[in-house]
């Protein structure tokens, strides 16, 4: 009999349509569903998962939205299990590590950037776009909370296309951190790195690209060089007329600051914390910058995968 421990992976159930335009090398798109599940309010998550969806169709290429359901991994959603993740009670936040635990005990959940880069990468997807990466928390010097994004696309070849990395964070220690690890990091038509509600985190970054050829050129020279299989971080900020005012960004996320550690939030409690707190003080409009950004970058993952797939032998 076959040892179990040493069984053949088995990959994510990956819907028709997917399939057949990743064995054509018609382009694709992942999307994440932590967003639809969490990041809304009813029954705005499932407009936006549609409206995300779409945006990815009406640029040429298939949408994957990757989520877990009943115990299954999922690349690719048809309507009914779209509408379960953005409606459902009891969906769980699943990162990379969450995946065993929750394909062994039937549960379902949606994805965060760690669960869907990996399970994206295992269908064969090499793009994928979200709103902001997870990074090392402040005070990470006290507490050393850091995001499993970071280590996980450390070892995943896939192209993330978000706006940075969700402002509440450490974002020089995250660029750090993101060198130390070997996660290629290019702005998008930018020399700095956005700040999710912001164009600007006002950290520059080493690199900048762009057209989508230019980016998929550096996805090609990834293969070529036969490196460790990190991802590439494309780095596209929010467009200008709708970036959340500056100035209230940063009254209201000091207060927040101020708030959360004068209530004793702590570790995984943090961000969600923060994120609401964000909300409610800028009555709404830090959400909007956000799903902003969200479009910006569905729309250039969208255009990349399109170049992607009329790839061509490249010689470095």
């Amino acid at each position: 009999m076959p040892d179990p421990a040493h069984a053949a992976p088995v990959g994510p159930h990956i819907t028709e349509e997917v399939r057949e335009a990743l064995r054509r090398r018609l382009p694709v798109v992942a999307l994440e569903s932590t967003i639809i599940a969490h990041g809304l309010p009813r029954p705005r998550g499932l407009q936006v998962a549609r409206e995300l969806e779409a945006l990815v169709s009406a640029g040429g290429a298939v949408p994957a939205t990757v989520a877990v359901l009943d115990g299954v991994a999922h690349v690719g959603l048809r309507a009914d299990q779209l509408e379960r993740i953005a409606t459902e009670e009891g969906i769980r936040k699943l990162g990379f590590r969450d995946l065993p635990p929750a394909l062994a005990l039937g549960a379902s959940g949606a994805t965060t950037v760690s669960g869907t880069a990996f399970l994206a990468a295992a269908a064969g997807i090499r793009v994928f776009a979200t709103g902001g990466l997870g990074g090392v928390h402040r005070g990470w010097t006290t507490v050393q909370d850091e995001s499993a994004d970071l280590n996980l696309l450390s070892r995943t070849r896939i192209t993330v296309v978000c706006a940075g990395v969700k402002s509440i964070l450490d974002v020089p220690a995250t660029l750090q951190r993101m060198e130390t690890l070997n996660i290629s990091v290019a702005g998008y038509r930018t020399a700095e790195f956005p700040g999710f509600y912001l164009r600007s985190s006002g950290e520059p970054v080493d690199w900048t690209l762009t057209t989508p050829q230019q980016v998929a050129a550096a996805m090609h020279a990834q293969d070529r060089l036969g490196g460790p299989p990190a991802a590439l971080v494309v780095a596209n900020p929010v467009a200008e007329e709708h970036q959340l005012d500056p100035a209230l960004h940063d009254r209201v996320l000091a207060d927040a600051l101020a708030a959360a550690e004068g209530d004793r939030i702590h570790g995984q409690a943090v961000t969600p914390y923060l994120l609401a707190r964000m909300v409610r003080d800028t009555e709404g409009a830090s959400l909007e910058a956000n799903l902003a950004a969200v479009r910006g970058n569905v729309r250039l993952a969208t255009e990349i995968a399109d170049a992607w797939s009329q790839r061509t032998p490249m010689a470095i």
